[in-house]
């Protein structure tokens, strides 16, 4: 069974969801932002027919070689058979709730905010409960297949789930991601909660940054680019030579390029949180 652990700087295996690779292709560019709208939603596992899960492509192609990252919306009550992966993945909850283990556990339903692992090879379910429930999932290669439980294996990997009131959130004072915490705009500080990876190694991490309400900010990759997508409440992004902005709604994505800074704002109605891979470490500045 999965176990529910708090995290500081957790170095996790790397990750993938349930099924078998889409019907749809992803845009051939990077996009700087993808909304959900604007992207084709395609059945995970075609073979599960209407009732199976949908999913659209938010970075890359998960049927090709590469790593890519994607969205996955289950019907309320949707529940997979026993199955394994090829490859492993990494999961963030988004709305909803998500029930990810061995067919033999327990009940333990992840709500949105949320982190979860599954390793190539080992069998499990995966179940959800919500109107609406969705989550991301993204791959550190591909493509991402769905096989028998029967063709089982042990890649040395093991799962973990991390629920919200698990998660430990680094305050400015104790992470050096943080430049400027913003205590001027009346707010508190942004705060990072690590979640995979080994951060400040120059090698791609993940972790949950949380803003405030109404934070204004700089969002900058120290070295590589990030990959950012909105878990809870609302980003405004926008680049720092322009005056176009996007407001970005939990499952939509944008992109800050390497050694590049974009401008964030979060919500009125209470903190905002975004899930980020970062190839290197990145800063957070509050606007004056």
């Amino acid at each position: 069974m999965k176990r529910h652990i708090p995290l500081v700087a957790a170095t996790l295996a790397a990750t993938a969801v349930i099924a078998q690779v889409a019907t749809e292709k992803s845009d051939s560019k990077d996009r700087s932002v993808v909304r959900t709208s604007d992207v084709p939603w395609g059945a995970l596992n075609p073979a599960r027919g209407d009732k199976g899960p949908r999913a659209c492509a938010l970075w890359n192609d998960r049927a090709a070689k590469d790593a890519s990252g994607f969205l996955v919306r289950f019907a309320d009550g949707f529940s997979s058979p026993p199955h394994i992966h090829n490859v492993t993945y990494r999961g963030v909850v988004i709305s909803g709730l998500i029930h990810n283990d061995d067919p033999e556990a327990a009940e333990m339903w992840m709500p949105a905010g949320s982190f979860w692992t599954q390793p190539a090879g080992e069998v499990h379910i995966t179940s959800a409960k919500g109107q609406d429930a969705m989550a991301y999932i993204e791959i550190d290669s591909g493509p991402y297949l769905v096989h028998p439980k029967e063709d089982a294996f042990d890649n040395g990997e093991r799962p973990v789930s991390v629920v919200p009131s698990n998660l430990v959130w680094l305050s400015r004072s104790q992470t050096g991601w943080i430049a400027d915490g913003g205590e001027d705009q009346g707010g508190t500080s942004p705060e990072i909660a690590f979640l995979w990876g080994t951060p400040d190694s120059g090698s791609k991490s993940g972790s949950f940054l949380r803003l405030p309400e109404e934070y204004k900010g700089e969002l900058k990759s120290n070295s590589g680019s990030l990959r950012v997508i909105v878990v809870k409440g609302q980003v405004n992004y926008s680049e720092p030579t322009s005056d176009d902005s996007e407001t970005l709604v939990p499952g939509e994505y944008f992109t800050v390029p390497e050694k590049k800074g974009i401008r964030i704002i979060s919500g009125a109605k209470g903190p905002s949180v975004a899930y980020i891979q970062a190839a290197g470490s990145y800063l957070v500045t509050a606007l004056k």
